[in-house]
């Protein structure tokens, strides 16, 4: 089935969550003229967003009752069976020929099994996970990892060049899930090696953001290094994405890498780190917050050094 042209101020949208990253990137879609429908779990938080125009909606099935392309982006597989699947959900309220596009890093196995219930009721599905953080999402320059198929994802390339820049079809439904997993798996690795890093130019008496302007643009540059280097050494741990949300991803990608048969030892450890991170009550700080963690184990009081 075609997918009609995607027309500013015709094609009409709905949002399913607004958090620290849904937000902005509803808010860029809105600004680029698409008629918006949003509903959330706290009516609150979707204020910012009705203040630019968004209409507001009680559940998922009654945002897809008025779109044509419906996004979501929540927190965790259960909460995207429930939104997209559940008898309040986007699926319930979708039309023949209506669009479902998952954002949130969930499942590869539940972004098939949405693709083929959404099938079965002649709508779209894709999963299109995002990489890039609040920044990211802030300035629309994310990068989108796409599974599904190709016409559909060709078809919502203008609603895509409106979050990110880059933007990939990686193939069939549940794969770019699975690209999403391998960015975590590198993501997990680095960000260790970021906060030890930076906890040994500090026990070695340096000062960090001289050694961030040696060391940032080197071999050793990454975007967790220069990104959240800095808000490390500031002491600011808000989140750009949530320790939480990152132990549930690395748990993911633990259970896929079993399912495969295959032995992910430094993405295990970094996952027994985060736990650790959030028993000391740090699970809604943003993923930077390692550094309290492995601080702690080496005697240092991070924020009162």
């Amino acid at each position: 089935m075609t997918i009609p042209a995607i027309t500013p101020g015709k094609t009409r949208l709905g949002w399913i969550g607004t958090g620290v990253m849904g937000t902005s990137m509803c808010g860029h879609l809105i600004a680029a003229g698409y008629p918006m429908t949003v509903t959330t779990r706290t009516k609150r938080r979707a204020e910012p967003l009705r203040a630019k125009g968004a209409a507001w909606a009680e559940t998922p099935k009654a945002v897809a009752e008025k779109s044509d392309v419906v996004f979501a982006i929540v927190g965790f597989p259960q909460d995207v069976r429930e939104v997209m699947l559940g008898d309040a959900g986007a699926l319930a309220g979708s039309k023949s020929g209506a669009v479902l596009v998952d954002m949130t890093t969930s499942q590869p196995a539940l972004a098939v099994e949405i693709y083929e219930a959404a099938k079965a009721k002649g709508v779209h599905s894709v999963d299109a996970p995002v990489s890039g953080g609040d920044i990211g999402a802030r300035e629309a320059r994310l990068s989108i990892m796409i599974g599904g198929e190709k016409s559909v994802v060709d078809a919502l390339q203008p609603l895509f060049e409106v979050m990110g820049k880059t933007i990939v079809h990686q193939g069939p439904a549940g794969a770019g899930q699975h690209t999403k997993m391998v960015n975590q798996t590198v993501i997990a690795s680095a960000m260790i090696g970021v906060c030890e890093a930076l906890l040994y130019g500090y026990k070695a008496g340096l000062d960090l953001k001289t050694v961030m302007q040696s060391v940032a643009p080197g071999a050793a540059g990454s975007w967790s290094l220069s990104n959240l280097g800095p808000r490390i050494i500031d002491n600011n741990f808000d989140p750009g994405f949530y320790v939480e949300h990152f132990i549930k991803d690395m748990g993911i990608a633990l259970e896929e890498a079993r399912r495969m048969g295959l032995a992910l030892p430094g993405l295990a450890l970094a996952q027994q780190l985060y736990i650790s991170l959030a028993a000391q009550g740090h699970a809604r700080d943003g993923t930077h917050a390692l550094q309290l963690a492995l601080a702690n184990m080496a005697g240092v009081d991070w924020k009162s050094r």
